[in-house]
């Protein structure tokens, strides 16, 4: 987090989701000092998804969060019942966090509610709506809630004909709700993995299908379909933001949803977003078993040392977070690239042109397919500009990424920090031509900065770090460098009989013991008897 919040200034985190709608706020302690827990809901949802209990210690965490770094949150608000709506997540939310809480959602994904059986059928868009002025009655009767202005809807999904973007504004949507909201929202995957991970839909095959995210054309389409939505919440004067989103819903596609390609496809859709005006865009994190994590956890309950996976979307949002700046006034442009496979985008700060964003989707290890981007400015270029570079050897690489030539290391390897020094290269541009010539090697994604003073050219890993702040693990902690391990000559055989095992308790101590006082005796013995021969030879 310290590392995104390094290059924007604040973060945005959602709490809710699926879990949301059954969530329910509880003054119990948990046997095992968790502050959520999870029971059956009941639920017919395609993800099965469980009812969260969560304590008063969830807010307290979150607030203790953003006191180290600067977040901000989203909660949602539980729609299951909307006859007595529960709105303990939105009066702690707003005692406890205050301005660090941005928004509540007020349900998530209406759309599914008929198919998912939430609601009666058919459950339309004016039927949300109406549930909407119900809940602001409750909002405006509730004395605990001091702000009652700071909402985020409809939060649609875009999956059922009868609720598009354009038939929910039809309704009169904005105009009625716009003084309650804070932002429009709206959630899309590019595709599902349902049916692997539970049986439904049709069967996704991610060899057959990983080319769809490797070209500038598929997020062309999928953020065009919002054109009109974007239009209606800036004449509005309203923020709008794809809450919800990440390379295909279910947990993503394994071999695709974290490999190398995909995190440029993640890069070119939160630009293309940008040039859309959208305000924000949230990606999805799930649980373990979920492929597009932008990081996992060690498979255990407690942190072990330099262990952690991070995800290659973490680098996209990283990237991004620096191409965009901490001004607030970034403006992005597609340049319309002839090639759907090497688009670029212009990045202006505060009115002025700030840097270039290039892409080259080809994998291709020979060099045939490296291309030059030629970059030329309206009253000419400087005499050099400096460039950081994404790289990694393939689109289906999840290893080895690196950004500016440092990188979080591969699988459980990490420990939040950037390793290896910052790289950043000058390229010399053509004045007289008005042309710098920016080599992009396949593939590649290139940021091109037009100040080769600029601030953010320095930044790489976070000056503020974070350490562990408890710890269930007190034994065999000790690490070593892997590649010291394996140039190292090891134990010999007659040392091995003297090592115990790594495990706690399952070799006595006291033959060791008995060992260690054995050899004391024959040191002496031996220097007793090294001095009488000493004598001996002195007579």
């Amino acid at each position: 987090m310290a590392n995104l919040q390094e290059r924007s200034g604040s973060i945005l985190i959602r709490l809710g989701g699926n879990t949301q709608e059954y969530a329910k706020f509880t003054t119990e302690v948990f046997e095992d000092g968790r502050i959520t827990h999870k029971e059956d809901s009941g639920t017919t949802q395609t993800t099965e998804t469980p009812a969260v209990l969560y304590t008063i210690d969830l807010f307290y965490m979150a607030a203790n969060i953003s006191g180290l770094v600067n977040v901000d949150w989203f909660l949602g608000l539980p729609f299951n019942d909307t006859s007595t709506f529960h709105l303990d997540i939105a009066e702690l939310g707003q005692a406890i966090l205050g301005e660090h809480l941005v928004a509540l959602q007020a349900g998530n994904e209406p759309d599914l509610y008929g198919p998912h059986q939430k609601r009666t059928q058919p459950y339309l868009p004016i039927d949300y709506s109406a549930e909407l002025d119900r809940l602001f009655e409750v909002v405006d009767a509730n004395d605990k809630m001091t702000v009652k202005n700071q909402f985020v809807a409809p939060s649609i999904s875009a999956s059922q004909p009868e609720w598009t973007p354009e038939l929910v504004w039809q309704t009169g949507f904005i105009d009625h709700f716009k003084d309650r909201l804070f932002a429009l929202t709206v959630e899309r995957y590019p595709d599902n993995n349902c049916f692997a991970t539970f049986g439904v839909g049709r069967y996704y095959d991610p060899q057959e299908n990983f080319h769809t995210f490797l070209t500038h054309q598929t997020v062309v389409e999928f953020v065009g379909y919002y054109g009109e939505s974007t239009r209606l919440a800036q004449e509005a004067g309203l923020p709008f933001i794809m809450f919800e989103t990440n390379t295909g819903s279910c947990g993503g596609f394994p071999g695709i949803s974290q490999s190398y390609g995909a995190s440029l496809w993640i890069l070119d859709y939160g630009f293309q977003m940008a040039n859309y005006n959208f305000s924000n865009a949230l990606l999805h994190i799930g649980g373990q078993n979920v492929y597009y994590n932008p990081w996992i956890s060690p498979p255990t309950n407690q942190s072990n040392f330099n262990e952690w996976t991070v995800g290659s979307v973490f680098y996209s949002a990283m990237i991004i977070a620096e191409a965009f700046g901490k001004s607030g006034t970034s403006r992005v442009i597609d340049l319309q690239s002839p090639s759907a496979f090497t688009p670029a985008y212009a990045i202006y700060e505060q009115g002025t042109l700030s840097k270039f964003a290039l892409f080259n989707y080809i994998d291709d290890p020979t060099g045939a397919n490296n291309v030059n981007a030629s970059i030329t400015v309206t009253g000419g270029v400087p005499a050099s500009v400096r460039v950081k570079y994404y790289r990694a050897e393939s689109v289906s690489s999840k290893t080895n990424l690196t950004w500016a030539g440092q990188t979080f290391g591969n699988n459980f390897e990490a420990d939040g920090r950037l390793k290896g020094e910052l790289s950043i290269e000058t390229i010399t541009c053509d004045t007289t031509a008005n042309v710098c010539n920016i080599p992009l090697r396949a593939p590649s994604f290139a940021l091109v900065f037009m100040d080769s003073g600029s601030e953010s050219l320095s930044v790489g890993q976070a000056t503020a770090t974070f350490a562990t702040t408890a710890h269930t693990r007190v034994r065999n902690t000790a690490t070593i460098d892997p590649s010291v391990l394996a140039t190292s000559n090891g134990h010999s055989g007659l040392e091995r009989q003297h090592l115990g095992s790594t495990s706690h308790g399952s070799v006595s101590g006291a033959s060791r013991r008995y060992e260690i006082v054995s050899a004391f005796v024959v040191l002496v013995s031996a220097a007793v008897g090294g001095f009488l021969i000493g004598s001996g030879v002195s007579r």
